[in-house]
């Protein structure tokens, strides 16, 4: 069996790659955004703000929860989600490390 390509990579690397994978629809940008304007945990009602269908939304919850960006409980029908502050302060520390703002600009 071949090595896994992102075995070359560093672990950083690694997991920069993945929380950007989990930003890569514009429906889980909306709903980190939502989740983050509420500043608290929202049961049921992402549904109602992204207009996809009601599978569609959960597949991006399940996607987001995945990689640690939110968290959430399912009890019965009933789903709570809310945004998970330091995964959101990691993805920062990540991208300033991979990308550090730098003093002067590019002129290509």
């Amino acid at each position: 069996m071949g090595t896994r390509k992102t075995a070359v990579f560093s672990d950083t690397d690694n997991e920069l790659a993945e929380l950007a994978k989990a930003l890569g629809h514009p429906a889980r940008v909306a709903i980190l955004r939502e989740l983050a304007q509420r500043n608290m945990c929202v049961c049921g009602e992402i549904v109602d703000v992204v207009p996809l269908a009601q599978s569609t939304v959960s597949q991006h919850l399940k996607e987001l929860k995945a990689a640690g960006l939110i968290s959430g409980t399912v009890e019965g029908a009933k789903s709570c989600y809310c945004i998970n502050w330091a995964a959101l302060a990691r993805l920062r520390a990540l991208l300033e490390a991979c990308c550090p703002p730098s003093a002067a600009a590019c002129t290509c």
